[in-house]
């Protein structure tokens, strides 16, 4: 029998290299899936709307369209994922991860929220709806190696 190859979408934080440490450890245990993310470069990511539909007048308006280009492609990616991967990091408050994990459990998508305990408060309602609340990578890598291949 072929083994399946399971979709997971890594939302939030991009000031640290945490999707690299995954990358690693789902290599490294040869978990069958294929990671997939948002736009991580800054620049790239909140130009798009006047790089692709030119200068717009108001500032509100160039933050709007590109949110709205980089929607098509994050929604298109979460609706045909299995699982989404959701990073509350420390140093800035992720209001577009917060919205991922709330569009994905609406979507009817596994979700697996990663954060420090200092957040526990804040994010009570997104990881009381979230199926795992991890702390760490390594806690990330083991479920999806137990969820995709039963390795115990």
């Amino acid at each position: 029998m072929e083994e399946r190859l399971w979709n997971v979408y890594l939302s939030g934080e991009i000031h640290s290299d945490w999707r690299q440490e995954l990358v690693h450890k789902v290599e490294e245990k040869g978990i069958p899936v294929r990671l997939m993310w948002p736009e991580l470069d800054h620049n790239t990511s909140d130009h798009c709307g006047r790089q692709i539909l030119g200068e717009q007048k108001e500032p509100f308006w160039a933050d709007h369209t590109s949110a709205k280009i980089n929607t098509i492609r994050n929604r298109g990616v979460m609706l045909n994922c299995d699982i989404v991967v959701v990073r509350f990091g420390e140093k800035y408050k992720q209001w577009n991860a917060a919205f991922d994990a709330g569009f994905a459990v609406a979507s009817g998508k596994s979700v697996i929220t990663l954060h420090g305990s200092e957040h526990d408060h804040a994010l009570k309602e997104v990881d009381a709806q979230a199926l795992a609340v991890t702390r760490n990578i390594q806690q990330v890598a083991d479920i999806l190696a137990y969820v995709t291949k039963n390795p115990f």
